[in-house]
């Protein structure tokens, strides 16, 4: 079944689990990834889900060097198909014992790229006769000798020579601001309620939390809500900048001391 377009919207930590799964999925932990971002093991596996809900995930595949398994050979076939054909072609090609991969692309020529493998030329012939008897046209094939990967380079949580101090951040009209922020263990507002943030000034005015994602929980956020470390917290601000924002939840600045 096709994946479909969702509004699922990428925030800091979105992007950087989706880095390490495409990096190396084998030793991206979720207690690993949960230490680099800074939020809790169950937050990630959280979020794992929901990108595999949203369709962002679609699997996380090993990759293997046919060759050095069994001596078997890979093979690239490069087949023309109707545009209007092309969904349902594609998903009868997956099917072909042997093919690992279909590609479908929106050229007009070469437009389904199908990989097979085989313990020989034999089998690579018999996958191009049933790809042929299924109407595809094969205009050109090749044995494939390497295959390298690299994760997406605009997810890297490394790539900025300062990490984010925000893991999302949307620009409202009337000079408003909604702004997704981790809590820090030594923030203002660790270990506070809402109500005591604001009575003791770290809340001002301007600024509202709509709500808290807590490992697997999503909660709406009460006066009496404790905010906790590790919190993700949305937060709107009227202010129109994302700084005073940001400031009850960051790590506590210690006073220089005078002398």
């Amino acid at each position: 079944m096709p994946y479909h377009n969702t509004d699922h919207r990428l925030d800091e930590i979105d992007r950087r689990i989706l880095h390490a799964l495409m990096d190396d999925a084998r030793n991206a932990s979720a207690s690993t990834l949960a230490t680099a971002a800074g939020v809790s093991g169950a937050t990630i596996r959280n979020r794992i889900h929901k990108l595999e809900d949203a369709g962002i995930i679609r699997g996380h595949t090993t990759q293997i060097d046919f060759e050095l398994a069994g001596g078997k050979l890979t093979n690239l076939y490069l087949c023309d198909v109707p545009v209007t054909e092309r969904e349902a072609l594609a998903y009868e090609a997956r099917a072909i014992p042997g093919v690992i991969n279909v590609r479908t692309l929106m050229t007009g020529r070469r437009n389904l790229h199908v990989l097979a493998v085989g313990d020989n030329t034999s089998d690579l012939r018999r996958v191009a006769r049933q790809l042929t008897d299924m109407g595809i046209h094969i205009e050109d094939e090749d044995l494939v000798e390497e295959e390298l990967f690299t994760p997406y380079g605009p997810f890297d949580p490394d790539d900025g020579e300062q990490p984010p101090e925000a893991n999302d951040f949307i620009s409202l009209t009337g000079n408003a601001s909604v702004v997704e922020v981790t809590v820090k263990s030594g923030a203002p507002i660790a270990n506070l309620t809402l109500k005591d943030a604001s009575q003791q000034g770290i809340l001002d005015e301007e600024t509202l939390v709509i709500a808290i994602e807590r490992d697997d929980l999503e909660l709406t956020p009460h006066g009496d809500t404790v905010v906790q470390p590790d919190d993700i917290v949305t937060v709107l601000s009227r202010a129109g900048s994302d700084g005073a924002a940001l400031s009850a939840f960051r790590e506590s600045q210690s006073e220089p001391v005078t002398r």
